[in-house]
């Protein structure tokens, strides 16, 4: 397990960022999913100053959702999928259930989840990313 820097939003909700975006050959990016797999409600979206590959929308974050994270060098990539165990007053505790790397899953990846993997890779590829990919809109 390990422990990530969270936001508060101003009524005190733990939050965090979906953010990344694309360059020429390579990108990463971060998305949140609801325990369901499903896109979350964002409280905030960024739409002004440097947002090119920055972050992009502030996202509400309870126990048991999950942070999908993406890199990729000319389309290899790397996806490491993490559940939120636990929230402290800074921090969430995460840990990793599944990984993609060298073209396979290390755990077979749950069906809930294939469509937030799909759209990680997808905001990680967009080039010069300016806005969130996975939330209720």
């Amino acid at each position: 397990m390990q422990k990530i820097k969270i936001e508060r939003s101003k009524k005190g909700f733990p939050c965090i960022w979906e953010c990344g975006g694309g360059y020429t050959n390579t990108g990463e990016a971060t998305i949140i999913a609801s325990q369901s797999g499903g896109p979350k409600k964002a409280i905030y979206i960024r739409n002004r100053g440097p947002l090119a590959n920055d972050n992009h929308a502030l996202i509400p974050v309870d126990v048991g959702d999950y942070i999908i994270y993406a890199n990729h060098h000319r389309g290899d990539f790397e996806v490491t999928v993490y559940k939120i165990v636990r929230i402290e007053e800074e921090t969430a505790v995460i840990e990793q259930t599944n990984c993609f790397s060298r073209g396979e899953w290390d755990v077979e990846l749950p069906a809930h989840l294939e469509i937030p993997v799909m759209a990680v890779k997808q905001k990680a590829t967009c080039y010069h990313c300016r806005e969130p990919h996975y939330i209720i809109e």
